[in-house]
Order: C-alpha cells, then structure tokens, then sequence
C-alpha cells in the first residue's frame, strides 16, 4: 500500500488537532459571551473564530476546494477589520460553529483525497496551519477571561 507523502499527514495532524483544541475552547460559550471585548477594544470570541473560517475559506482554496461561505459577505471577519467598529454585522455564534464544522469537513475531505501538494503551495499552507494554532491559544485566554475553566488540560 502506497503511504501519503509526509507533508500531508504533518498538515493532517495539524488540521485534526486545530479544530479539536478549537471546539474545545469555544465549547459552552454562548453568544452573548462570544461578542464580550476584553478591556473594550481586544478582539471577541466571535470576531476570532469567525477570522479563522474566514482564512480557512483561502486554505481551502489554495487546496482547490469550494470555500464554506462568500468572502465578500463576510468581509467583517476579514484580517485588518476592526471588530469593534463592525460588532453589529457579526453573526450568531451556532451559526458560526456550522460553519467551523463544514469547514473542517472539507479541509479532512480533501487531505484525505490529496496524493500530494502542488509545490508552490507549501508556504501558504505552512503558514495557515501556524495561523490556526496562533488563534486556537487566544480563543483558550479568552475563555478564561469569560470566567471558564481552562478546557485544555
């Protein structure tokens, strides 16, 4: 049986872990304690995990996969967006974790389906795993600040 190349199970693992380490940290937040901004300016919980799906629609492309939702509807969740500023666009905090959950369907999908990664893509790849482990851990402090037990042990 042939194995997969490494780098797709390196991502795999990744991939797998991200979304268990973010499900686990966003698990019992309501929506209203989704929209709290710590010290009134730094980013809510929704902004963030709505930020990591929107990025997970450009990982998913790079991939060539169909995105989860129109970037262009969702721009408010887009890098350099301040939340603040848009609080009233951002959406329910259910309706969110769908998306989080089609999102990771798709992305397990395709890296099971995948032989291997088109080369000029490693970067970008490389780079949206590390930017989900970077928001994964501010959606754990967040958490705590919510007043929540810490969810990884």
């Amino acid at each position: 049986m042939e194995t997969k190349s490494n780098d797709i199970e390196i991502v795999k693992v990744q991939v797998f872990s991200n979304y268990k380490v973010i499900s686990m940290n966003i698990d019992g937040i309501t929506h209203e304690e989704s929209m709290v901004f710590p010290n009134g300016e730094a980013n809510c919980l929704n902004w963030i995990l709505g930020h990591l799906i929107y990025i997970r629609n450009a990982f998913l492309n790079t991939l060539g996969e169909e995105p989860v939702w129109d970037n262009e509807k969702f721009s408010f969740y887009n890098r350099g967006e301040i939340p603040l500023e848009r609080k009233d666009e951002l959406i329910a905090f259910d309706e969110l974790k769908s998306y989080l959950q089609k999102s990771q369907d798709r992305l397990e999908q395709k890296l099971i389906s995948l032989e291997s990664f088109n080369p000029e893509t490693i970067n970008d790849i490389a780079i949206f795993c590390l930017h989900e482990i970077y928001h994964s851990g501010q959606l754990g402090y967040l958490r705590r600040i919510l007043g929540k037990p810490g969810a990884i042990k």
